[in-house]
């Protein structure tokens, strides 16, 4: 991209990001809900100033070069500010998803072991009541009112340290440099370990797949994506939604937002992204500021893609992004390649097209195992075309999790001096060179006749009308499980339509070799989904509550 220089390793995070507060001091950094439908605004000047006071006021309080410490703040110039003084200082940030169960919370924090603990004063009450990082946690740093705890508040260090200029760490690109957990979709969330330069190969690689140029209007409703669009060179609007439930945030003021302030660029899960498309479709609503709309979290189906468009400006680019915690991004598609015949070919149950791999990326698909695989060998491979485990080794790759060696060794693979990653993920690679997306290996259905992957099975049955989303389970021990479809249903779609639409979903799966085992559809409420996205469905739940009701 032109006029933005590219993120150095070297520098890290706080160089990239006081290279652009200097070429741009004036420039708006964050827009941010201040309450009653009002917005303040803050230029990259002032941020600037703000991590300045923030690193001062950090490094009085105790924290040095290394330590690890929670930041449990809410999308805002504080967050952004403390996250980049931490990285200033050398300062190792957890971050923690503030939706997940409240005892996952505890688990992670005990994995983590951070000495330091930021966070505003509800964060600190969970902290002291529920024991959060109790065995490790020295330097409790509240951002707002202390309640009943001990520590300085961040306020009060910033009025000590006054003007005093805070140290700089002199970081190598190899130090660890943030943990982030993943979204415990499919088990406990796990603490990922980033270096220095994998943190700034993300931007990079972001900065290539997406035009973000110099002063894109952007909103983000993904908070780590927050984070990075001041140092991406972005004005940053932070919505005013909950970031624990992002698919019920109100798209009426999402599209106000959108409008109002002039959005070009928007990052949001595609729950959300589904929900607004859908609000605005059946209101004639053209969101004509729009001019990129990335999707990540999980595959963008191609009907909600179809609705997105309808509601965007006719050259506006929409991406599916596709990757993990442990490597982003990995490979992206735009709509319009989506809805071609690659939607034909996921319709008929042959997986979720995700593009291809940036350049940077290796991606190379294995033959399935559950087993740790310690060093690669080309033996590995699948046959070319077939399904299997997919696999990325490139710049962005973290190589192992934080406190974790048991789930390191399940996935990652060492390749000479590389880390190959296994995402999890089952899939193929076609003649184009595209990725495909067939499910999680963890949620394949293994039955008597073989492997039933999710991708091969929901997309057909969301063609159905009434079917707003799927879920295959298994039901019962593995290798002689039986395939049970879960549905929910589209809004006003009561008992008697539900019978019609059981019906034509098992009529329809029975034209498909591969997915006529499936004779029994149950519908379900609402699927349970993870917090991050609220968007990847919690199928190992769902295999609980459907093993309670089939005949």
């Amino acid at each position: 991209m032109t006029g933005l220089p590219q993120p150095d390793a070297a520098g890290g995070l706080p160089a990239q990001f006081e290279r652009l507060a200097a070429e741009r001091p004036d420039a708006v950094a964050l827009r941010y809900p201040v309450g009653g439908g009002r917005y303040a605004a803050l230029s990259y000047a002032e941020l600037a100033a703000r991590c300045e006071r923030y690193a001062g006021a950090l490094a009085r309080a105790g924290l040095r070069q290394g330590m690890r410490t929670c930041l449990l703040v809410p999308p805002g110039p504080d967050l952004t500010a403390l996250f980049l003084a931490l990285a200033r200082l050398g300062v190792v940030p957890v971050l923690i998803d503030p939706g997940i169960a409240r005892s996952a919370v505890r688990a992670c924090l005990d994995e983590a072991a951070p000495e330091a603990f930021i966070g505003v004063s509800r964060a600190h009450a969970a902290r002291v009541v529920l024991g959060w990082g109790r065995r490790t946690v020295r330097v409790p740093v509240t951002v707002g009112r202390r309640w009943f705890w001990r520590g300085p508040t961040l306020a009060g260090l910033c009025a000590a340290a006054g003007d005093a200029a805070p140290p700089r760490a002199v970081a190598s690109p190899d130090d660890l440099a943030g943990i982030a957990f993943t979204s415990g979709s499919t088990g406990v969330p796990k603490a990922v370990a980033y270096r220095g330069r994998q943190l700034t190969a993300q931007l990079r690689l972001a900065r290539e797949a997406f035009p973000l140029e110099p002063g894109t209007v952007g909103m983000s409703t993904f908070p780590p994506f927050a984070l990075a669009g001041p140092v991406l060179g972005l004005s940053l609007v932070v919505p005013g939604l909950d970031p624990v439930r992002p698919a019920a945030a109100d798209p009426a003021a999402l599209a106000a937002e959108i409008t109002r302030f002039g959005v070009t660029g928007m990052f949001g899960s595609p729950s959300l992204l589904d929900n607004l498309a859908r609000y605005c479709t059946g209101r004639g609503l053209v969101l004509d500021t729009l001019r990129v709309v990335t999707s990540a979290g999980v595959s963008l189906a191609p009907a909600t893609a179809e609705r997105l468009r309808g509601c965007l400006p006719e050259d506006a680019l929409l991406y599916s992004a596709y990757g993990a915690t442990e490597c982003l991004p990995l490979s992206v598609i735009e709509s319009r390649e989506l809805l071609g015949e690659a939607r034909r070919a996921t319709e008929r149950g042959e997986g979720s097209c995700v593009g291809r791999p940036l350049a940077a990326n290796t991606v190379r698909v294995i033959a399935v195992s559950d087993a740790p695989i310690p060093v690669w060998s080309d033996e590995l491979l699948a046959a070319p075309g077939a399904v299997g485990e997919i696999t990325v080794t490139g710049p962005s790759v973290s190589e192992w999790y934080f406190g974790r060696p048991y789930e390191t060794a399940l996935a990652k693979i060492r390749d000479g001096e590389r880390i190959v990653h296994r995402t999890g993920d089952l899939g193929r690679v076609d003649e184009q060179g595209r990725l495909w997306f067939h499910g999680r290996k963890s949620q394949r259905v293994r039955t008597a006749a073989g492997d039933l992957c999710t991708e091969q099975v929901e997309p057909i049955a969301d063609t159905v009308a009434g079917v707003r989303r799927s879920a295959l389970v298994g039901v019962g021990a593995p290798g002689a499980q039986r395939p049970v479809l879960c549905v929910e249903a589209e809004r006003g779609v009561g008992r008697s339509a539900r019978r019609r639409v059981a019906a034509e979903v098992l009529a329809l799966l029975a034209g498909y070799p591969h997915a006529r085992a499936v004779r029994q559809v149950l519908f379900h409420p609402g699927f349970p989904v993870d917090i991050r996205h609220n968007a990847k469905i919690g199928r190992e739940r769902l295999a609980r509550w459907a093993a309670g009701r089939v005949r």
